[in-house]
């Protein structure tokens, strides 16, 4: 669960609700106006006029509990311990300061403490739905710790969809190739797109084994089956997996990781993929994270040996969460896939592309999602059939939903939509797919 869930759920739609109440008809103006001013998102402002008379107000615990919140909302959390640490002295029954501070406890990296804080708030008589959302943060809690000692966690999973394009084939048969005088073509039936239901098994692991709080050394593996109903040519298996060493110091965390897949279809292997991947991620607060990477890696296509190449990509990513259970993320990346052989610049090209999407939670159990992908590729040579140098805009869009049923379940309905937009014909299609995923994780 994010910070942000907690934080609406905890200082708006609890304390706002008793402030008003005649329990605290005493607290001021300057009290209501700043709490007001965190519910809009506006927690800097708050906490700097909080922050310029608390030397005077220290000791209220109306003050302090609301400068507490707009504290931990700003990621000033010493500050928002000094603050709820004084009004519990004064109020040792107050579950609203003792959550906050269990809060800023989490975020400065006291999980113990924040854990004993918060089990002592869900003992006192607080509302059944913030008593949920206290154990969903203490799961919370529970997986940073997890994250700081050796582990091993798998899953598995299984889809169910309908695709609209298969073999992402074209949707006009016929086909002008400018290199006989612009001859029409007729591809053959399983060359341009087909339609079909689909089912795919799926399964992966992946472990930490600690060498010490900042060094870590990581793997994982996994593998995924997908069989369509009609057309079996179609079938493709995937199977990938990774080792590296992730090392921790302060906000930030570098991995670095060597990385082997292969990728078959009809029984048939199409592609290899050899390489190694190195990510830098900084949290610069408990609700934002900023992920760059590079990847550089090696294909290689078992018979098809013209088309092998080494590919580079470097990219970056932004990801918040807000009030109210919204996460926003956005990226971009570039690169290139160069080919290996001779002669052949029209099988390479440059890239660069841009993601973005967003996540909502509806409640403890439900979370709709969309995301959308932007990729352009411009290759480095014409085509010998069509003679152009190929051009492709690629755009997708996914839209969904997460429904966690029981802990370790999660049932996910999708529509993904892909549109390719290329300068050669049999380059250029669309595909549609719908899709439930049903995932046990362990």
């Amino acid at each position: 669960m994010s910070f942000k869930r907690f934080i609406f759920l905890l200082s708006v739609a609890w304390f706002s609700a008793t402030l008003a109440g005649a329990a605290h008809a005493e607290a001021d103006v300057l009290v209501r106006e700043s709490l007001a001013l965190v519910e809009k998102g506006k927690a800097q402002q708050a906490f700097d006029q909080l922050a310029a008379v608390e030397e005077k107000r220290a000791g209220d615990p109306d003050f302090d509990t609301v400068l507490g919140i707009a504290a931990n909302d700003t990621g000033q959390f010493t500050r928002a311990v000094f603050a709820l640490e004084r009004v519990l002295t004064v109020q040792p029954g107050n579950s609203r300061a003792r959550a906050e501070l269990g809060r800023a406890l989490f975020a400065l990296g006291d999980n113990q403490a924040a854990r004993q804080v918060l089990q002592e708030t869900k003992r006192d008589a607080i509302p059944a739905e913030v008593a949920r959302k206290i154990d969903e943060f203490l799961q919370a809690i529970d997986r940073n710790e997890e994250a700081a000692r050796s582990s091993v966690r798998a899953y598995v999973e299984t889809v169910a969809g309908i695709d609209s394009n298969i073999n992402s084939g074209p949707g006009n048969a016929n086909v002008a190739v400018p290199s006989l005088g612009g001859l029409i073509l007729t591809l053959g039936p399983t060359s341009v797109k087909l339609k079909d239901d689909f089912y795919s098994l799926g399964a992966g692991v992946s472990g930490r084994f600690v060498i010490d709080p900042r060094l870590s050394l990581i793997a994982s593996a996994s593998g995924n089956y997908r069989f369509n109903n009609d057309y079996n040519d179609f079938d493709t298996r995937q199977f990938d997996v990774s080792g590296g060493a992730s090392y921790r110091v302060g906000k930030d965390e570098f991995t670095a990781a060597v990385q082997i897949g292969t990728y078959t279809a009809d029984n048939t292997t199409v592609r290899d993929q050899r390489g190694l991947v190195g990510e830098w991620t900084h949290r610069p607060d408990a609700a934002s994270q900023w992920t760059t990477y590079l990847q550089l890696s090696t294909l290689r296509y078992p018979g098809q040996n013209l088309r092998d190449a080494n590919r580079h990509v470097l990219g970056t990513s932004y990801a918040r969460a807000f009030r109210g259970g919204l996460v926003v993320f956005g990226g971009l990346y570039a690169g290139t896939e160069n080919e290996r052989a001779s002669g052949v610049p029209h099988l390479g090209h440059r890239l660069a592309g841009l993601r973005a999407g967003l996540q909502q939670s509806i409640n403890a159990d439900v979370d709709l999602f969309a995301n959308a992908g932007y990729e352009t590729r411009h290759h480095g040579g014409a085509d010998p059939y069509f003679l152009v140098n190929r051009r492709d805009r690629q755009t997708n869009l996914n839209l969904g939903l997460t429904w966690v049923p029981v802990v370790s379940w999660r049932v996910t309905p999708q529509l993904s939509l892909l549109r390719t937009n290329s300068n050669i014909s049999i380059s250029d299609f669309s595909k549609r797919v719908l899709s439930v995923t049903v995932r046990k994780d362990f």
